[in-house]
């Protein structure tokens, strides 16, 4: 078994790092107070290959793996959480069209969303219905062009912002079975957003509840068949659990830095306070809690891609202690620097602040733990 980095792999990792360092950090501060990120940041991203990370290559993609895409977004996410996990909700569309997707709707979006002309959100959460999301309410009824949408989306990264939207809506009867997956185009009549939300953290990401009022969109909007969107958002969360995990490993990474960076300059009682075995011992937890996060990380990725039978339960597992283990380590870098950790002009408070989300979104971790315990008691009883 080789846990090694490709010559490959580590180049990926190395270039979306130093774009991040030039292109993404030094305005990261202010792109949190305007509450958006430029447009023309998305095209240049593009141009790296990571519009399309694991989109075929006959369709613009880079098809890269799932364990490659943990690369990009570590290394993004240590310039800035937020704009790196922006990037993997594009991608999580990407690949959902791709994969379930027909030869005509790939060749429809895909070739936009791969140059990033067109940025793809992505539209599950209702206000009724986060955690529970088979119990959605949007409706998405069949006329003679296509259908028409009926309903209101939450949370939504990119409402008012993004180009289309992959929404999930009830083309059919109560539960999992009767939602489809549509994309609308921003423009359609009938789309329309909220204000935008004031949050905690990912304050660079615009976000806004997402409308449809007899919102009439072309029978070949439709991804894949009918009554099947459930079982593709969900294959689709599997992926986005592990960007979303990886963004969360780059930015708890950048915070240590950062905190390893002060312990040498600053002086307390005449020495620096790297030289205190007890901040000394401190950090090195921390260490070992982050390699053993992206190990685990890196471990499920690996299944997703090879397909192993128990890929969701280890994108889940991984989801719940890369995303936990980051918070705490962020949060105890911040801790490291006392006083100058609460102020904005060492970065280290934007991290804590961003990555306390990476614990709700994607499945909380709760419910993760839910899956955990569910695939353990099958496996019990399989024998």
């Amino acid at each position: 078994m080789d846990f090694a980095l490709s010559e490959e792999q580590q180049m990926i990792f190395d270039m979306a790092y130093d774009f991040g360092q030039e292109k993404i950090a030094p305005f990261a501060a202010q792109w949190e107070e305007e509450e958006s990120i430029p447009k023309s940041l998305w095209p240049e991203i593009a141009a790296l290959g990571f519009g399309g990370l694991y989109v075929s290559e006959e369709h613009g993609g880079s098809g890269l793996s799932r364990l490659d895409a943990t690369l990009v977004f570590e290394a993004l996410a240590m310039a800035c959480p937020a704009v790196g996990s922006f990037l993997s909700i594009h991608n999580m569309c990407g690949g959902m069209i791709d994969k379930f997707g027909s030869a005509e709707t790939k060749a429809k979006w895909l070739p936009d969303l791969c140059t990033m002309d067109k940025v793809f959100s992505y539209a599950l959460t209702e206000p009724g219905s986060g955690s529970d999301a088979s119990a959605l309410r949007t409706k998405a009824d069949k006329t003679n062009e296509g259908y028409s949408l009926n309903g209101t989306k939450a949370f939504i990264s990119g409402g008012g912002y993004s180009d289309a939207y992959i929404v999930m809506a009830r083309t059919g009867d109560d539960g999992p079975k009767g939602i489809s997956s549509v994309v609308v185009e921003a423009g359609t009549e009938g789309l329309s957003f909220g204000a935008l939300e004031k949050k905690m953290g990912w304050r660079a990401q615009p976000t806004a509840q997402v409308q449809f009022d007899d919102c009439k969109i072309p029978a070949d909007n439709l991804i894949g068949e009918e009554g099947k969107g459930f079982n593709y958002a969900m294959a689709g969360l599997d992926g986005g659990r592990l960007n979303i995990s990886a963004s969360a490993l780059g930015g708890a990474q950048n915070a240590l830095n950062i905190a390893l960076n002060y312990m040498g300059e600053r002086k307390a009682f005449g020495k620096t306070i790297d030289q205190f075995q007890a901040l000394q011992f401190r950090v090195a937890d921390m260490e070992i809690e982050l390699q053993a996060a992206r190990t685990f990380l890196r471990q499920a990725a690996w299944k997703l891609d090879t397909g192993a039978p128990d890929a969701g339960k280890f994108c889940a597992m991984a989801k719940r202690f890369v995303t936990d283990t980051a918070f705490d380590v962020a949060n105890d870098s911040l801790q490291m620097l006392g006083g100058y950790g609460y102020l904005t002009d060492y970065g280290v408070e934007k991290i804590v602040r961003d990555l306390r989300v990476h614990q709700i979104l994607e499945g909380t971790n709760e419910i993760m733990r839910m899956i955990t315990a569910r695939a353990l008691l099958q496996e019990r009883d399989r024998g």
